[in-house]
C-alpha cells in the first residue's frame, strides 16, 4: 500500500506507527515534494468515494489565497477543485492511504486506521 505522508503531521505519524505496529508494509509518498497529478487525484477520489472538497484542507493559507470558501461545491466545479489541489498539494487532507485492494482511506481517526489495517491484512493484523 501507499500512504501520502507529511513527516511534520501528527496524524501521519500516528498512521505510520499504527501500520508499523500491525506490520503492514507501506510505501511513504512525500506528497508535498512529489505532488499527485490531476489524474492521480481523480483516481484517489474515486477510491475514496469522495468529492474533492471533502478532502480539501480549506483552512490552509493557499485556500484563502484562492478563495476556496466561495467556490461552488458541485459537478461543474469539481475539476477546478482537483486542479487546485494538484497545484497546491498542501490542500490535500492527510494521510491518505491507498490500499492494494483498490480502495483508499483518509487515516485521520483510529477507526479509519483500523479499517486500513483490517483490509491490508485480511483481518490478521487488527
Amino acid at each position: 500500500m501507499e500512504m501520502w505522508n507529511n513527516p511534520a503531521c501528527s496524524k501521519c505519524a500516528t498512521a505510520r506507527a499504527t501500520l508499523e505496529e500491525a506490520r503492514v508494509p507501506v510505501r511513504l509518498r512525500a506528497y508535498l515534494e512529489q505532488p499527485p497529478s490531476v489524474e492521480e487525484l481523480t483516481d484517489v477520489l474515486r477510491r475514496l468515494s469522495a468529492r474533492p472538497w471533502e478532502v480539501c484542507r480549506t483552512q490552509e493559507p493557499a485556500a484563502s489565497e484562492l478563495g476556496l470558501a466561495d467556490w461552488p461545491r458541485d459537478d461543474a466545479n469539481e475539476s477546478r477543485w482537483i486542479e487546485a489541489m494538484a497545484a497546491h498539494p498542501e490542500l490535500i487532507q492527510r494521510p491518505i492511504i491507498l490500499l492494494d485492494d483498490g480502495t483508499a482511506v483518509v487515516g485521520r481517526t483510529p477507526q479509519a486506521l483500523d479499517a486500513a489495517v483490517e483490509r491490508a491484512t485480511g483481518g490478521a493484523g487488527a
